[in-house]
């Protein structure tokens, strides 16, 4: 028996599963950053601007316009 002819999957579905909700997350969360430091303007903090002026100089290393 050679090792072509395994009836053994290469990848388990589980794995493959695992994999999707990884990426997915790590989408998602590089979604919501994005707009925290790109897009927000102080709509998420309470205090206003805080948000915006602590993402300030980061926005400006990005070529973000906020002013």
């Amino acid at each position: 028996m050679s090792a072509s002819t395994s009836s053994q999957p290469l990848v388990h579905p589980a794995g493959n599963a695992r994999l999707l909700w990884t990426v997915l997350a790590t989408v998602v969360l590089l979604g919501v950053l994005t707009y925290l430091v790109a897009f927000d303007q102080g709509a998420v903090s309470r205090s206003g601007m805080y948000l915006h002026e602590l993402m300030h100089d980061g926005r400006h290393l990005l070529g973000v316009p906020c002013h």
